[in-house]
């Protein structure tokens, strides 16, 4: 495939330190998918409030991503994005703000990620009221879905349609919902969404069990990882750390050690993109090196690290990876 400007600009001035190892990054994602494999991609950190959908989207059309593991934030940020964008506010001196300016922002429902404010009202609460019903639809009925299974039912319904703010083609979960592409999301409770569904358990609006769990999710990953690992096998492409990346990586060792499955491969492509430096007991900052010893690469598995910010680094590489 021949490569475009941005592929030729990494190409000519990416040639050392973290710049090179982009590079290196990029080009075994490319040679990983040319040779066969099938690629998971894990999404910590706010990477959907970053507007990460504008490249990842593309990278789910094009089958360049087979499944992703996500925080329940990125799962839900990508769709209060697309129904409340021009609501957002930028705060370009976020580093600079008091306390005081701190709590003026909740005041006025802005509710502050790093340099970008989500609007609480236009955001959480107009997907709140069309996520609801689906749960208790489902929980009238006996029914039981994954976290994402739900959103997906929201988005393929175009019920919010009209409200769209943000050109569909850049929303991730459109294009993972059109492909019904496969997510595990650990954890699912630590989200906006997930403290709303627990509300509704409290007022026994609902039964927990309409939700399907995180231990469904890894039983469910087994048995997708077991029919997806033959020939070159699933890649491991980790944007930031945390349990996006570690409930997910897990799998593996789950499959040989405690089942003493040992004709399980091991993950075939590795890549971290991370600022978090190597530190005492950071997962985050783990090299990859580590996770030989907890049975979740194999000594030859191609393994890279970048270590930079994800919101300036991932797009580069599904840039390359797309060619553009």
């Amino acid at each position: 495939m021949s490569k475009g400007p941005i592929s030729q600009f990494i190409q000519h001035h990416y040639r050392h330190f973290n710049a090179a190892a982009l590079v290196d990054a990029a080009k075994g994602y490319e040679t990983h998918l040319l040779e066969g494999g099938k690629m998971m991609v894990t999404l910590a950190g706010a990477m959907s409030t970053a507007e990460l959908g504008v490249s990842l989207a593309e990278m789910i059309r094009q089958d360049k991503v087979h499944i992703i593991s996500c925080t329940g934030a990125n799962l839900e940020e990508d769709v209060m994005n697309l129904v409340a964008h021009d609501h957002y506010k930028r705060i370009p001196n976020y580093r600079d703000l008091t306390p005081q300016q701190e709590w003026e922002l909740l005041e006025q429902g802005l509710n502050r990620v790093t340099d970008t404010c989500i609007p609480e009202e236009e955001a959480f609460r107009s997907i709140q009221h069309n996520i609801v019903k689906l749960w208790k639809d489902a929980d009238a009925k006996g029914e039981r879905y994954f976290p994402h299974e739900f959103i997906y039912k929201l988005l393929l319904s175009k019920v919010m349609e009209s409200n769209y703010q943000i050109d569909t083609k850049d929303s991730w979960m459109i294009a993972a919902a059109e492909k019904n592409l496969p997510i595990v999301v650990g954890g699912w409770e630590d989200s906006t969404l997930g403290n709303i569904f627990a509300s509704y358990i409290i007022k026994n609006e609902m039964k927990a069990t309409t939700m399907k769990s995180g231990i469904e999710y890894m039983v469910w990953l087994a048995d997708w990882y077991r029919h997806n690992s033959g020939g070159k096998g699933v890649g491991f492409f980790q944007i930031g750390g945390g349990i996006a990346g570690d409930f997910p990586i897990c799998v593996v060792p789950m499959m040989y050690q405690d089942l003493e499955w040992h004709d399980v491969p091991f993950w075939s492509y590795f890549c971290q993109v991370s600022d978090s430096t190597t530190s005492y007991g950071s997962y985050s900052g783990a090299v990859p090196n580590e996770k030989i010893t907890w049975g979740k690469l194999d000594i030859n598995t191609p393994k890279y690290i970048v270590e930079s910010d994800a919101t300036i680094v991932a797009p580069l590489i599904f840039a390359w990876v797309l060619g553009w």
